[in-house]
């Protein structure tokens, strides 16, 4: 059996961290989050900016307060790894299921990603997150309500 090349192997790991990410922001998972997060993370967007692991960990409290659930779905990602360092875009669509309405706020949204290698894989160092546009819609619940 032949080896992969590291270059794969590493724009595997890096797409890894993107779902990941994704997952612990749905089920609000620090742990996580922990995985992929490197201590001096920077996260930031339109209106927000979160230095640090534990101020970003704790914006998954926030977003279980200001949502009944979220869903992120990762899909395109273009990389560039030199070394221990990469770069890229990451895109996603976010479905986030507000509390005080039958409704759905989405977000197609681009992330301009640095991460950095360490002892442990890959880790995030920057996210700046762009929404390129929004849209909410009505939902109909089906079954038991959240």
């Amino acid at each position: 059996m032949t080896a992969l090349p590291q270059d794969v192997i590493d724009r595997i790991a890096l797409r890894q961290s993107a779902d990941l990410y994704a997952q612990g922001a749905d089920r609000r998972d620090p742990t996580l989050w922990a995985q992929i997060l490197a201590p001096d993370i920077l996260i930031e967007g339109p209106g927000f900016r979160n230095e640090g692991l534990a101020a970003n960990l704790a914006t998954l409290e926030t977003l279980g307060q200001m949502f009944r659930a979220t869903q992120h779905r990762v899909s395109t990602q273009n990389v560039t790894v030199d070394g221990d360092q990469a770069t890229g875009e990451t895109y996603c669509v976010a479905e986030h299921f507000l509390k005080d309405a039958a409704a759905i706020l989405v977000w197609a949204i681009r992330y301009q990603d640095r991460w950095r290698r360490d002892g442990a894989g890959w880790r995030f160092v920057h996210r700046h997150l762009i929404v390129d546009w929004q849209e909410t819609r009505p939902v109909t619940l089906v079954g038991e309500e959240r």
